[in-house]
């Protein structure tokens, strides 16, 4: 099998496990869901099946393959839709998500009529499962869950019935009635709906689906204010713990316009409420094609001076036609009702945030572009101070997503920070190395950041001897998020002091630290040649003393790098040498995450494969080992499957030995 076909089986077998891990909570379409992960989970066995065999596949099974892996990228895609998006809209594209299943499945069994199951390498009961699933796919039909068409109905015939441009005729306990039904209990459920619905409206209007942005607002429109008038009380609700706290507030000063009286007075507003422009409340708030909303005066003054992007994203404008945000002016006059504000007043202009904090998000990226040059000459040429408070607004800025830190990065601030990580100054080099942290995120920046000169070398004297400790733990979690990246698993892992002070920081850093001292020891460990360095540096005392340590709370962490190491002669030889060890296994199959069960797995196949007599019959005289290996055989994800169900067959023979019966 060449290298190309077995990137391909790990890419299958990894997104098959994905999609077959799937929760099946409550959300629309709930059959069809269930239907497509049991039908890629018949795939998943035969995949994990034939890549472990690593025998030679014909051309005509590698075209089925490609296939299959884009059908199943598909469907996780369609099931990630359904369980996080907005339930509501996904009731009113019933037919339309339903036919995507249909479809799916309809091209899963054209995809396995060309893949000769005779000639791979897997058993006659895998064989059987997917000629079943392919007679099945053959025979598939259209499915519409009759519970779901009914509560579409009853969705759509309230909304016929309410008016958005007239909020008193909206029959809140009919909404309250039907929502219910569905799931809406607390003000929270209202709140995330509202989320998904904002979000979906955004996603609308940026691919020029204006009707489509339409609709869901009347759904906005509809939830929004169902929810004001169900939920008078919020501050009662929210002291009783009945919903999540609400939205972040701005504080804003205005002008008493209820009193003769010309002092101030201070109100919550909401972040929405303000025209990302202006930081005014909006009067009469539209939405542009990028999804986000402004007031019309801001926006068209904005577009009429020859700008063609969205101020708020940087994002190209691919119309300028400007749509009435009806819901969020409903909501803007009620916030105004409610605290007995002039809705129409000219004068509503002076409510504006009262705040000196900059806000990048508000600007376009040629005004992002031009903030990172700025501060990049300040890291240059500035003193100490000046380079401090640079680096903290870079470390800032790059939060706000991959758009930015590859700005930052064009800018050139990667080879200014990397200078600045071996300041005397401790506040400088803390700013430094997280700021090369967050631009780190970007994959690209990843590559400039390993070619910056004396970065890894900077980087791991910051790990092994920072000034403080957040320092010295960004510094572990920058060698984390480049070791994403195999060239810099090669270049971080052949360092001779990288992987002492990972384990120096695993020993001496808070839980935070440790995470990421563990999480980029397994990084490393994904390169063979770097596990014999990290056993030699003395990871694997360091990391059973911690599965012990409750308060350490990085207990699946540590497993996965045992698990890892377990896989090298060095490694196998030193958890060999822990006498505690077994026992502690024992109990995380009981009480474990569903991933430390199976790394627990994972490390008593390798003990056993050294020394099985003896760890056999240490499983065998616990009580407890047995029926957890059974539970897993049975209900656990595939890969736990198969390994317990190895485990079971390896403590059996030793059972039906006599000499090592107990």
């Amino acid at each position: 099998m060449d290298g190309s076909t077995k990137s391909l089986l790990v890419s299958l077998v990894n997104i098959a496990n994905e999609v077959s891990s799937m929760e099946k909570s409550h959300f629309v379409h709930a059959r069809n869901v269930s239907s497509m992960i049991w039908r890629i989970k018949l795939l998943s066995s035969m995949l994990e099946e034939i890549q472990l065999t690593c025998c030679p596949i014909s051309p005509s099974s590698i075209r089925s393959f490609n296939e299959i892996l884009s059908l199943i990228v598909k469907s996780k895609h369609l099931i990630q839709e359904c369980k996080d998006g907005s339930y509501l809209w996904s009731l009113i594209q019933l037919e339309f998500i339903s036919n995507q299943f249909y479809l799916l499945a309809k091209d899963m069994g054209n995809s396995l009529d060309t893949l000769p199951l005779s000639l791979l390498s897997i058993t006659r009961d895998t064989q059987e499962q997917v000629e079943l699933l392919h007679k099945q796919a053959k025979r598939v039909e259209l499915f519409i869950d009759p519970r779901d068409l009914q509560q579409r109905d009853r969705l759509l015939h309230v909304m016929a019935n309410n008016s958005l441009q007239n909020k008193d005729f909206v029959d809140a306990g009919k909404v309250e009635e039907i929502l219910s039904n569905i799931g809406f209990k607390t003000a929270s459920d209202y709140d995330r709906e509202i989320s998904k619905l904002e979000a979906e409206i955004r996603n609308q209007a940026s691919t020029g689906g204006l009707k489509e942005a339409s609709d869901i607002k009347n759904l906005l429109f509809l939830v929004s204010y169902s929810k004001s008038l169900i939920f008078k009380d919020v501050e009662n609700e929210r002291n009783e713990g009945e919903c999540q706290p609400l939205p972040e507030f701005q504080h804003i000063k205005i002008h008493d316009y209820c009193s003769a009286s010309s002092k101030s007075i201070t109100l919550n507003i909401r972040d929405e409420f303000l025209c990302p422009i202006s930081l005014e409340l909006m009067r009469d708030p539209v939405i542009v094609s990028s999804g986000h909303s402004y007031d019309r005066v801001s926006i068209a003054r904005w577009i009429n001076s020859g700008h063609h992007t969205c101020p708020k994203s940087g994002q190209r404008l691919i119309h300028t036609a400007l749509v009435p945000n009806y819901a969020l002016k409903s909501l803007i006059q009620q916030w105004c009702y409610e605290n007995k504000l002039p809705v129409n007043d000219p004068n509503m202009s002076v409510l504006k945030v009262n705040s000196s904090k900059k806000n990048f998000n508000a600007n376009s990226l040629d005004a992002i572009k031009m903030t990172a040059e700025f501060l990049v000459g300040k890291l240059a040429t500035g003193s100490a101070d000046t380079q401090r408070k640079a680096a903290y607004k870079l470390r800032l800025l790059a939060k706000c997503g991959m758009d930015t830190q590859k700005i930052i990065a064009e800018a050139g601030a990667i080879p200014f920070l990397v200078t600045l990580l071996l300041s005397n100054d401790p506040r400088i080099q803390e700013q430094a190395v997280t700021a090369l942290l967050n631009l780190s995120i970007f994959d690209n920046n990843k590559i400039l950041i390993m070619a910056a000169g004396e970065a890894v070398e900077n980087i791991i004297e910051v790990l092994e001897s920072g000034k403080t400790m957040e320092a010295r733990e960004n510094a572990a979690a920058a060698i984390f998020s480049l070791t994403m990246i195999d060239y810099s698993k090669v270049t971080i892992g052949a360092h001779p002091r990288a992987t002492k002070a990972l384990v120096k920081l695993l020993k001496e850093g808070t839980p935070v630290g440790k995470r990421d001292a563990a999480t980029a020891l397994f990084n490393l460990a994904v390169y063979q040649n770097n596990k014999a360095t990290i056993v030699s540096a003395g990871a694997v005392s360091l990391l059973i003393e911690l599965l012990m340590d409750d308060k350490a709370g990085i207990t699946d962490d540590a497993l996965a790098v045992l698990a890892s190491l377990v896989g090298c002669s060095q490694g196998l030889q030193e958890i060999r040498n822990s006498r505690a060890l077994v026992s502690i296994l024992i109990e995380l199959l009981r009480y474990g995450s569903a991933t430390g069960k199976e790394n627990s797995i994972t490390l008593l196949l390798g003990l056993c494969k050294e020394e099985g007599e003896l760890v056999a019959r240490r499983l065998l005289v616990n009580p407890s080992s047995i029926p957890s290996l059974q539970s897993l055989a049975a209900h656990g994800s595939s890969r736990a499957r198969r390994k317990a169900d190895a485990l079971l067959r390896l403590l059996n023979r030793c059972c039906s030995q006599p000499h090592h019966s107990l």
